[in-house]
């Protein structure tokens, strides 16, 4: 898979210093996720300010074993979304998902409020990768529906 230099950084940056890796409680919705295809497999749990009006994410946590991609997104994923609301963080899961189905042309900037999730721009071109980046948001998302 070929990365620019700058995605390919951010990707290593994330990967050998995860954010928020490491299970933790308490936690308020939990969910596994495992992809037969390559053998990537992410436990992922939540903490919500559920007196918050909208629910708010207050943490995500999670341990994962995969590929250098999985391992980066998840990281990623955690800086997205802790502190917006469950519905801010299912928005970004689409714009995100659509934006790695039918990738931008070049030409086009990535959305600024994505930050690091920029890296992601060129694993569009490489449609074995794209479960890849996303296994985190389908968690996500499980968990999200779960709890």
């Amino acid at each position: 898979m070929h990365l620019t230099e700058e995605h390919q950084a951010i990707i290593l940056d994330h990967y050998r210093a995860p954010h928020n890796k490491g299970l933790r409680e308490p936690y308020d919705a939990e969910s596994r996720h495992f992809n037969p295809m390559c053998g990537d497999d992410i436990t992922l749990r939540v903490s919500l300010e559920a007196d918050a009006d909208p629910a708010v994410i207050h943490d995500v946590s999670y341990d994962v074993q995969g590929c250098s991609v999985s391992q980066a997104s998840v990281s990623v994923m955690t800086d997205l979304v802790i502190g917006r609301s469950v519905q801010e963080a299912e928005e970004l899961h689409t714009e995100f998902a659509s934006l790695l189905r039918d990738p931008l042309p070049d030409s086009l900037p990535w959305p600024p409020h994505l930050a690091d999730a920029v890296a992601f721009r060129d694993v569009s071109r490489h449609p074995a990768r794209i479960k890849c980046a996303l296994l985190c948001w389908v968690a996500l998302r499980k968990a999200l529906t779960a709890g």
